[in-house]
């Protein structure tokens, strides 16, 4: 599973602006992302993360978003994989430690130039 990204920079190195927004113009950037928005259970599950308070572990957002927890795996693989939601590792006194997830972007903007192409804005 992927880890988080650091701040400042974008899964497909793109530099942060100053205002917390980034533009991705690759093409593989750009494909990750929108794949990840055109798929109907990612959208849920960004939907719940933000809806949410706190993070979630993977079985948590399974029974949120009632998507088996192996899918909800692939899924959450994806949306990292497109700098959409940050993974983190909750610490358990037990010692079974697990990921849980956050939000990461708060706003995409899709824009269509002749001359640049698709180009993204995403806001945290």
């Amino acid at each position: 599973m992927s880890q988080a990204l650091t701040a400042g920079t974008s899964g497909f190195g793109h530099e942060e602006i100053a205002d917390g927004r980034q533009t991705i113009a690759d093409t593989d950037g750009v494909d990750a992302i929108l794949t990840a928005l055109n798929d109907d259970d990612c959208r849920t599950i960004l939907q719940t993360v933000s809806d949410s308070d706190e993070r979630l572990s993977a079985a948590e957002l399974s029974d949120r978003c009632d998507v088996p927890l192996s899918t909800m795996y692939r899924k959450l693989e994806m949306l990292t994989d497109a700098a959409l939601l940050e993974e983190r590792l909750r610490i358990k006194r037990s010692g079974k430690h697990t990921s849980e997830y956050g939000q990461r972007i708060a706003d995409v903007r899709v824009s269509v130039d002749s001359g640049a192409g698709i180009e993204l804005e995403l806001a945290q």
